[in-house]
């Protein structure tokens, strides 16, 4: 009799802990699926922010004979932005790629900033209309992306708490789920929208 109740005890403390695991490990996917939505809101932004600075670019190109080697750092920056967030949307909490992203968006972002500049010596440029709409759009890009970085990051702080605490740390470490890295600001010149006026 006794020996049943003690199996009767095991089997019972058996289930509540498989019902506890199933119950973090179902906790976790949720945040997981959480940062990669979160992500996913950059990540449509940032084509967005890609698909005009071709545009622009074109735009100033005309103006600009004698700023080839700017309008080049553009044109390589956002390749290497674009390789960057193709490698961070296949995985979107993979460290690494996350952190490769945000420097590539650091180094377009300075490109884009010292073509602005240069831009700014050229009035008949400023004054083109497609370039000032070109500008008003990225900046209302530059903006969007800025709130989407934050909402990503938010995420992975709930994530990251979730993984790091006990008990979710031991069945986080037995499924495999791995922090995932804040979208920070790589460079000063990230750290606000570039401010752009063709006024």
């Amino acid at each position: 009799m006794g020996f049943l109740v003690v199996f009767l005890i095991l089997i019972g403390g058996g289930i509540v802990l498989a019902m506890v695991v199933v119950g973090i490990y179902n906790r976790l996917v949720q945040l997981r699926n959480r940062v990669k939505n979160a992500f996913s809101q950059i990540d449509v932004q940032l084509k967005r922010r890609y698909d005009l600075i071709p545009n622009l670019v074109e735009t100033a190109k005309g103006y600009l004979k004698h700023e080839r080697e700017t309008l080049d750092a553009v044109v390589r920056a956002r390749a290497a932005a674009m390789s960057g967030l193709q490698a961070a949307a296949a995985d979107p909490t993979d460290p690494g790629a996350i952190k490769n992203l945000s420097q590539a968006e650091g180094i377009l972002t300075g490109a884009l900033g010292r073509l602005m500049a240069v831009a700014e010596a050229y009035p008949d440029l400023k004054a083109n209309q497609n370039m000032m709409q070109l500008s008003e759009e990225l900046t209302s890009t530059e903006n969007k992306v800025a709130f989407s970085r934050q909402a990503y990051n938010d995420s992975v702080l709930t994530y990251n708490t979730a993984v790091q605490t006990f008990p979710n740390n031991i069945v986080a470490g037995v499924f495999h789920f791995k922090q995932s890295e804040f979208f920070e600001v790589e460079v000063s010149e990230q750290r606000e929208a570039p401010k752009v006026s063709f006024s």
